[in-house]
């Protein structure tokens, strides 16, 4: 089972979760998370993965990023979506197994490769300035 599959199963009856053909990627509100449909199952992953995190960290309507406390609050969602579908040690594995460049690496993980740059820069493992 991929990642998304594994998000789907796991969040079943919990939310409701629904793939449209949409402007956004994702979108969460009470329970409630669209993933627009036109996306690898990869990309799909992983803002399934960020909307539950709204799920689990958001409170109001956080959609002006303009706010500092919207902006708060997405950037909490995006770490517990890090935190769900990667760790350090995963992606040492995958380095230990020959997956060396941040393609082959996502592909190894089962991530988008922006998702998996984003982590990276964000462990502090990948200078994105670069």
């Amino acid at each position: 089972m991929n990642n998304y599959e594994t998000l789907l199963a796991e969040y079943d009856g919990t939310l409701t979760i629904a793939e449209e053909k949409m402007i956004n990627l994702g979108l969460y509100c009470d329970g409630y998370i669209w993933i627009n449909s036109q996306q690898t199952t990869s990309k799909k992953a992983c803002i399934l993965a960020e909307e539950i995190g709204h799920d689990k960290t958001s409170v109001g309507n956080i959609l002006d990023q303009s706010d500092l406390n919207n902006a708060k609050q997405e950037q909490k969602a995006r770490v517990w979506a890090y935190n769900k579908l990667l760790s350090v040690d995963k992606v040492i594995e995958a380095a230990s197994k020959g997956y060396t460049t941040t393609w082959d690496m996502s592909e190894y993980l089962d991530v988008d490769e922006e998702f998996l740059k984003d982590y990276l820069a964000w462990q502090g493992i990948l200078d994105i300035s670069l």
